[in-house]
Protein backbone atom coordinates (compact mmCIF):
# COMPACT_ATOMS: atom_id res chain seq x y z
CA UNK A 1 0.00 0.00 0.00
CA UNK A 2 1.71 3.28 -0.79
CA UNK A 3 1.66 6.52 1.10
CA UNK A 4 -1.89 7.93 -0.62
CA UNK A 5 -3.51 4.70 -0.34
CA UNK A 6 -2.20 5.06 3.53
CA UNK A 7 -3.72 8.40 4.03
CA UNK A 8 -6.85 7.64 2.46
CA UNK A 9 -7.59 4.84 4.36
CA UNK A 10 -6.53 6.90 7.52
CA UNK A 11 -8.84 9.50 6.11
CA UNK A 12 -11.85 7.21 5.94
CA UNK A 13 -11.44 6.03 9.74
CA UNK A 14 -11.69 9.90 10.69
CA UNK A 15 -14.56 10.80 8.03
CA UNK A 16 -16.68 7.67 9.31
CA UNK A 17 -16.32 8.17 13.26
CA UNK A 18 -16.25 11.90 12.60
CA UNK A 19 -20.04 11.66 11.09
CA UNK A 20 -20.79 9.18 13.43
CA UNK A 21 -20.44 11.85 16.40
CA UNK A 22 -22.38 14.26 13.91
CA UNK A 23 -25.21 11.92 13.85
CA UNK A 24 -25.26 11.60 17.79
CA UNK A 25 -24.98 15.03 18.24
CA UNK A 26 -28.61 15.64 16.69
CA UNK A 27 -29.61 12.93 18.67
CA UNK A 28 -29.28 15.05 22.10
CA UNK A 29 -32.79 15.65 23.24
CA UNK A 30 -34.68 15.42 26.70
CA UNK A 31 -33.26 11.97 27.72
CA UNK A 32 -29.96 13.58 28.14
CA UNK A 33 -31.39 16.35 30.06
CA UNK A 34 -32.69 13.63 32.30
CA UNK A 35 -30.12 11.70 32.79
CA UNK A 36 -27.83 14.99 33.88
CA UNK A 37 -30.16 15.62 36.31
CA UNK A 38 -30.13 12.03 37.32
CA UNK A 39 -26.75 11.60 37.78
CA UNK A 40 -26.13 15.13 39.45
CA UNK A 41 -28.77 14.16 41.96
CA UNK A 42 -27.17 10.97 42.96
CA UNK A 43 -25.95 10.37 46.83
CA UNK A 44 -24.45 7.97 46.24
CA UNK A 45 -21.68 6.49 43.68
CA UNK A 46 -22.31 6.26 39.41
CA UNK A 47 -22.04 2.52 38.66
CA UNK A 48 -20.61 2.57 35.32
CA UNK A 49 -21.05 -1.14 33.11
CA UNK A 50 -20.17 -3.03 30.13
CA UNK A 51 -18.86 -5.85 28.70
CA UNK A 52 -15.68 -5.95 26.60
CA UNK A 53 -14.50 -2.73 24.85
CA UNK A 54 -18.04 -0.96 25.91
CA UNK A 55 -16.47 -2.26 29.58
CA UNK A 56 -13.23 -0.16 28.42
CA UNK A 57 -14.83 2.63 27.57
CA UNK A 58 -16.67 2.85 30.79
CA UNK A 59 -14.16 2.20 32.70
CA UNK A 60 -12.37 5.43 31.22
CA UNK A 61 -16.25 7.61 31.62
CA UNK A 62 -15.91 6.55 35.51
CA UNK A 63 -12.43 7.66 35.57
CA UNK A 64 -13.45 11.46 34.46
CA UNK A 65 -16.11 11.57 36.30
CA UNK A 66 -14.36 10.60 39.14
CA UNK A 67 -11.59 12.92 39.12
CA UNK A 68 -13.81 15.76 38.01
CA UNK A 69 -16.15 16.04 41.04
CA UNK A 70 -18.80 12.91 40.06
CA UNK A 71 -17.75 9.45 42.43
CA UNK A 72 -18.42 6.71 39.59
CA UNK A 73 -16.75 3.42 39.99
CA UNK A 74 -16.46 1.07 36.98
CA UNK A 75 -17.81 -3.03 37.52
CA UNK A 76 -17.24 -5.50 34.62
CA UNK A 77 -20.86 -6.60 33.63
CA UNK A 78 -19.29 -10.16 33.76
CA UNK A 79 -18.48 -9.94 37.43
CA UNK A 80 -22.16 -8.44 38.21
CA UNK A 81 -23.62 -11.88 38.53
CA UNK A 82 -20.56 -13.46 40.43
CA UNK A 83 -20.70 -11.15 43.49
CA UNK A 84 -20.21 -7.41 42.16
CA UNK A 85 -24.02 -6.93 42.29
CA UNK A 86 -23.05 -6.12 45.91
CA UNK A 87 -21.00 -3.13 45.16
CA UNK A 88 -24.56 -1.35 44.10
CA UNK A 89 -26.48 -0.12 46.67
CA UNK A 90 -29.77 2.01 46.14
CA UNK A 91 -28.83 5.42 46.45
CA UNK A 92 -26.56 4.98 42.91
CA UNK A 93 -27.59 5.20 39.69
CA UNK A 94 -26.09 2.81 36.92
CA UNK A 95 -24.75 3.73 33.33
CA UNK A 96 -24.80 0.63 31.50
CA UNK A 97 -23.22 0.65 28.06
CA UNK A 98 -23.75 -1.80 25.02
CA UNK A 99 -24.08 -0.82 21.07
CA UNK A 100 -26.67 -3.64 20.93
CA UNK A 101 -28.26 -3.87 23.96
CA UNK A 102 -28.58 -7.38 23.90
CA UNK A 103 -25.06 -8.02 26.02
CA UNK A 104 -25.89 -10.90 28.01
CA UNK A 105 -23.54 -10.62 30.93
CA UNK A 106 -25.13 -7.20 30.64
CA UNK A 107 -29.15 -7.98 30.61
CA UNK A 108 -28.72 -11.08 33.58
CA UNK A 109 -27.99 -8.16 36.04
CA UNK A 110 -29.96 -5.97 34.67
CA UNK A 111 -33.38 -7.13 36.60
CA UNK A 112 -31.38 -7.67 39.70
CA UNK A 113 -30.34 -4.19 39.63
CA UNK A 114 -33.47 -2.76 39.69
CA UNK A 115 -34.39 -5.09 42.14
CA UNK A 116 -32.28 -2.89 44.50
CA UNK A 117 -33.85 0.04 43.47
CA UNK A 118 -31.21 1.59 41.28
CA UNK A 119 -32.25 3.70 38.37
CA UNK A 120 -30.53 2.30 35.44
CA UNK A 121 -29.35 5.16 32.21
CA UNK A 122 -28.36 2.74 29.27
CA UNK A 123 -26.14 4.14 26.45
CA UNK A 124 -27.24 2.16 23.55
CA UNK A 125 -27.30 2.28 19.60
CA UNK A 126 -30.84 0.05 20.12
CA UNK A 127 -33.00 1.93 22.18
CA UNK A 128 -35.81 -0.79 21.04
CA UNK A 129 -33.32 -3.28 22.46
CA UNK A 130 -34.17 -5.50 25.89
CA UNK A 131 -31.39 -3.01 27.76
CA UNK A 132 -33.36 -0.27 26.16
CA UNK A 133 -36.50 -1.51 27.72
CA UNK A 134 -35.23 -2.54 30.89
CA UNK A 135 -33.46 0.94 31.29
CA UNK A 136 -35.10 4.07 33.16
CA UNK A 137 -33.31 6.53 30.93
CA UNK A 138 -31.83 5.75 27.22
CA UNK A 139 -28.96 7.66 25.75
CA UNK A 140 -29.01 6.82 22.30
CA UNK A 141 -25.85 6.51 20.38
CA UNK A 142 -26.90 6.02 16.64
CA UNK A 143 -24.29 4.41 14.43
CA UNK A 144 -24.91 3.75 10.76
CA UNK A 145 -21.45 1.56 10.32
CA UNK A 146 -18.39 0.82 12.42
CA UNK A 147 -15.49 2.28 10.65
CA UNK A 148 -13.49 -1.25 10.72
CA UNK A 149 -13.23 -2.24 6.71
CA UNK A 150 -15.23 -5.71 7.80
CA UNK A 151 -18.25 -3.34 9.77
CA UNK A 152 -16.86 -5.63 12.52
CA UNK A 153 -14.54 -4.37 15.45
CA UNK A 154 -15.95 -1.18 17.57
CA UNK A 155 -14.65 1.94 16.14
CA UNK A 156 -17.15 4.32 15.60
CA UNK A 157 -19.46 3.48 18.64
CA UNK A 158 -16.71 2.99 20.68
CA UNK A 159 -15.85 6.45 20.15
CA UNK A 160 -19.76 7.86 20.36
CA UNK A 161 -19.85 5.94 23.66
CA UNK A 162 -16.73 8.03 24.64
CA UNK A 163 -17.38 11.41 23.88
CA UNK A 164 -20.99 10.80 25.58
CA UNK A 165 -19.82 9.97 28.46
CA UNK A 166 -17.06 12.71 28.21
CA UNK A 167 -19.73 15.44 27.58
CA UNK A 168 -21.74 13.92 30.49
CA UNK A 169 -19.16 14.21 33.12
CA UNK A 170 -17.82 17.84 31.90
CA UNK A 171 -21.63 18.86 32.00
CA UNK A 172 -21.71 17.49 36.15
CA UNK A 173 -18.49 19.14 36.63
CA UNK A 174 -20.26 22.33 35.31
CA UNK A 175 -23.05 21.55 37.60
CA UNK A 176 -21.02 20.81 40.73
CA UNK A 177 -19.21 23.73 40.98
CA UNK A 178 -15.87 22.01 40.16
CA UNK A 179 -12.98 24.51 40.02
CA UNK A 180 -9.38 24.53 39.12
CA UNK A 181 -8.42 23.69 42.88
CA UNK A 182 -10.29 21.11 43.25
CA UNK A 183 -9.07 19.32 40.49
CA UNK A 184 -5.87 20.10 41.88
CA UNK A 185 -6.23 18.14 44.93
CA UNK A 186 -7.76 15.00 43.07
CA UNK A 187 -4.35 15.20 40.67
CA UNK A 188 -1.78 15.85 43.15
CA UNK A 189 0.97 13.16 42.05
CA UNK A 190 1.11 14.20 38.63
CA UNK A 191 2.30 16.75 36.41
CA UNK A 192 -0.94 18.25 36.54
CA UNK A 193 -1.55 18.41 39.80
CA UNK A 194 2.17 20.34 39.87
CA UNK A 195 0.85 22.80 37.27
CA UNK A 196 -2.26 23.55 39.57
CA UNK A 197 -0.93 23.04 43.02
CA UNK A 198 2.58 24.35 43.37
CA UNK A 199 2.67 27.74 45.04
CA UNK A 200 5.27 30.60 44.57
CA UNK A 201 6.02 29.76 48.06
CA UNK A 202 6.65 26.16 47.07
CA UNK A 203 9.41 27.01 44.61
CA UNK A 204 10.75 30.59 45.33
CA UNK A 205 14.57 31.30 46.87
CA UNK A 206 14.48 32.24 50.66
CA UNK A 207 16.20 32.88 53.66
CA UNK A 208 20.15 32.36 52.98
CA UNK A 209 19.08 32.05 49.18
CA UNK A 210 17.27 35.39 48.63
CA UNK A 211 19.05 38.30 47.17
CA UNK A 212 18.51 41.47 48.84
CA UNK A 213 20.75 44.76 49.45
CA UNK A 214 19.80 48.02 50.97
CA UNK A 215 19.48 51.43 49.25
CA UNK A 216 22.97 52.74 50.36
CA UNK A 217 24.36 49.25 49.58
CA UNK A 218 27.58 49.79 46.92
CA UNK A 219 27.63 48.14 43.61
CA UNK A 220 30.30 45.91 44.83
CA UNK A 221 27.51 44.24 47.76
CA UNK A 222 25.15 44.37 45.01
CA UNK A 223 27.36 42.35 42.50
CA UNK A 224 28.70 40.69 45.52
CA UNK A 225 25.03 39.52 46.68
CA UNK A 226 24.00 38.76 42.64
CA UNK A 227 27.20 36.36 42.14
CA UNK A 228 26.48 34.52 45.99
CA UNK A 229 22.98 34.07 45.28
CA UNK A 230 23.52 32.73 41.59
CA UNK A 231 20.23 34.82 40.51
CA UNK A 232 21.25 37.46 38.08
CA UNK A 233 19.31 40.12 40.23
CA UNK A 234 19.12 41.49 43.80
CA UNK A 235 15.89 43.15 45.76
CA UNK A 236 16.64 46.27 46.93
CA UNK A 237 14.94 47.05 50.41
CA UNK A 238 14.36 49.13 53.23
CA UNK A 239 14.79 48.19 56.78
CA UNK A 240 10.76 46.91 57.00
CA UNK A 241 12.47 44.44 54.07
CA UNK A 242 9.84 46.45 52.12
CA UNK A 243 10.74 46.50 48.44
CA UNK A 244 12.28 49.09 46.70
CA UNK A 245 13.64 48.06 43.33
CA UNK A 246 15.57 45.55 41.65
CA UNK A 247 18.60 45.53 40.20
CA UNK A 248 19.74 42.84 37.63
CA UNK A 249 23.17 42.19 35.97
CA UNK A 250 21.68 43.78 32.97
CA UNK A 251 21.46 47.43 34.90
CA UNK A 252 25.08 46.71 36.31
CA UNK A 253 26.13 46.18 32.65
CA UNK A 254 24.11 49.56 31.41
CA UNK A 255 26.14 51.23 34.02
CA UNK A 256 29.57 50.42 32.94
CA UNK A 257 28.49 51.11 29.30
CA UNK A 258 27.48 54.53 30.31
CA UNK A 259 31.47 54.90 31.88
CA UNK A 260 30.37 55.56 35.17
CA UNK A 261 32.38 55.16 38.01
CA UNK A 262 31.15 52.12 40.03
CA UNK A 263 33.10 53.39 43.01
CA UNK A 264 30.78 56.47 43.62
CA UNK A 265 27.09 54.50 43.14
CA UNK A 266 24.47 53.03 45.43
CA UNK A 267 22.10 50.66 44.77
CA UNK A 268 19.20 53.48 45.18
CA UNK A 269 20.82 55.25 42.25
CA UNK A 270 20.59 52.06 39.41
CA UNK A 271 17.89 50.32 40.35
CA UNK A 272 14.11 49.92 38.45
CA UNK A 273 12.24 51.40 41.69
CA UNK A 274 8.80 49.91 39.96
CA UNK A 275 10.04 46.54 39.06
CA UNK A 276 6.82 43.73 38.93
CA UNK A 277 6.57 41.29 41.35
CA UNK A 278 4.23 38.87 43.16
CA UNK A 279 2.88 37.28 46.09
CA UNK A 280 4.09 34.06 48.01
CA UNK A 281 0.64 32.30 47.57
CA UNK A 282 0.07 32.73 43.79
CA UNK A 283 0.12 29.45 41.63
CA UNK A 284 3.63 28.63 40.48
CA UNK A 285 1.66 28.54 36.95
CA UNK A 286 0.93 31.61 36.90
CA UNK A 287 3.75 32.91 38.00
CA UNK A 288 5.30 31.24 34.74
CA UNK A 289 2.69 33.03 32.35
CA UNK A 290 3.88 36.72 33.64
CA UNK A 291 7.56 35.64 32.94
CA UNK A 292 7.21 34.34 29.36
CA UNK A 293 4.46 36.46 28.22
CA UNK A 294 6.29 39.40 27.03
CA UNK A 295 7.95 40.79 24.41
CA UNK A 296 11.25 40.59 26.88
CA UNK A 297 10.33 37.71 29.35
CA UNK A 298 11.47 38.07 32.77
CA UNK A 299 14.05 35.83 34.25
CA UNK A 300 13.39 36.89 37.95
CA UNK A 301 10.84 37.89 40.44
CA UNK A 302 10.90 39.46 43.59
CA UNK A 303 8.52 37.38 46.01
CA UNK A 304 6.44 39.62 48.48
CA UNK A 305 4.75 38.40 51.22
CA UNK A 306 0.31 39.69 50.46
CA UNK A 307 -0.18 40.46 54.25
CA UNK A 308 2.86 42.76 54.83
CA UNK A 309 3.88 43.08 51.48
CA UNK A 310 7.64 42.22 52.47
CA UNK A 311 10.02 40.89 50.61
CA UNK A 312 10.36 37.06 51.43
CA UNK A 313 11.97 35.82 48.28
CA UNK A 314 13.36 35.44 44.85
CA UNK A 315 11.55 33.35 42.15
CA UNK A 316 14.19 32.58 39.08
CA UNK A 317 12.80 31.19 36.04
CA UNK A 318 15.08 28.01 36.05
CA UNK A 319 13.01 27.41 39.68
CA UNK A 320 9.45 26.91 37.40
CA UNK A 321 11.27 24.93 34.91
CA UNK A 322 12.97 22.40 36.92
CA UNK A 323 9.87 21.87 38.10
CA UNK A 324 8.45 20.94 34.92
CA UNK A 325 6.25 23.61 35.08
Amino acid sequence: MNSLRIINALDKVFQSEIQTLETVRLELNESYTQAIRLLSECEGSVIVTGAGKSGIIGNKIASTMTSTGTPAIFLNAGDLMHGDLGRIQSDDVVLAISKSGETDELLASIPHIREIGVTVISLTANPESTLGRLSNVVLYTPVDAEACPLGLAPTSSTTAALVVGDALAMVLMEIKGFKQDDFARFHPGGQLGKRLLFTIRDVMRTDDRNPIVKPDSSIRDVLIEITSKQTGAVSVVDSDYQLLGLITDFDIRNVLTDNIELSSVSAAEIMNDSPTFIFSDEKALDAMVLMENRMKPFIVLPVLDRLTESVVGMLHIHDLLAQGL
